[in-house]
């Protein structure tokens, strides 16, 4: 049964999704949601997520949105397969469950604020507000610094083993280094540097950078 994931490859909640079915080995097929002319809002997707965000996921008769809960699903759901995403031990998957958290509450808000400024806006017309785009990257230092501090003693954020805790951070943390121009945040971090240079390498992240090169070039889409 191919998973059909609804949603633009190249915005970030998506590309969690995908990244987990990459390194799962899951056939899929990506159906685009066009998010600049607001097909999100349309009562067609609206039936798939009602609250008019990507991704949402069909995998035959099963339905679901959230991108964290789609990947601790599929991360369940092959736990035989492919790299095991969820940790060894009740405390090891607890700490998976963890930074999750930190990820989606302390992190993806402030680089989605500091993108959108950055990057989005300027791109529809717009000029961002540099102003709290200082402010954010001011917290975010901060939580990079706590990144850092717990990178300096496990190789990955739950542990020895990559997780979803980090798999999670992936699509934010590029565009922040890489369209937001801001990779001086994770390099002048000796741990967080050798984290992002480790997980960016996992080869089913490059296959999706792959895919996204070859549908879009470089073009940039935070997304929902």
């Amino acid at each position: 049964m191919v998973v059909k994931v609804y949603g633009p490859l190249r915005a970030v909640c998506p590309q969690r999704v995908i990244a987990c079915l990459l390194e799962k080995d899951v056939e899929f097929e990506v159906i685009s949601i066009d998010l600049d002319s607001g097909e999100q809002k349309r009562p067609e997707h609206l039936v798939r997520q009602p609250f008019g965000q990507v991704p949402a996921i069909e995998d035959g008769d099963f339905k679901l949105f959230e991108s964290r809960a789609i990947v601790r699903y599929y991360a369940t759901k092959y736990a035989d397969s492919g790299p095991n995403l969820l940790g060894n031990t009740l405390e090891e998957k607890a700490l998976v469950d963890q930074w999750l958290e930190v990820e989606a509450h302390n992190f993806n808000d402030l680089v989605f604020t500091i993108v959108f400024h950055v990057v989005i806006l300027p791109t529809m017309g717009g000029t961002g507000d540099m102003e709290l785009v200082n402010a954010s990257e001011k917290k975010l230092e901060k939580v990079f610094d706590i990144y850092e501090d717990r990178l300096s003693k496990s190789k990955y954020l739950a542990g020895d083993s990559f997780t979803l805790a980090d798999l999670s951070h992936l699509p934010a943390t590029r565009y922040l280094v890489n369209e937001a121009g801001k990779s001086h945040l994770v390099k002048d971090r000796k741990h967080v540097n050798a984290w992002w240079e480790d997980i960016s390498s996992r080869p089913a992240w490059k296959k999706l950078m792959k895919l996204m090169a070859d549908a879009y070039g470089h073009s940039p889409h935070f997304g929902v």
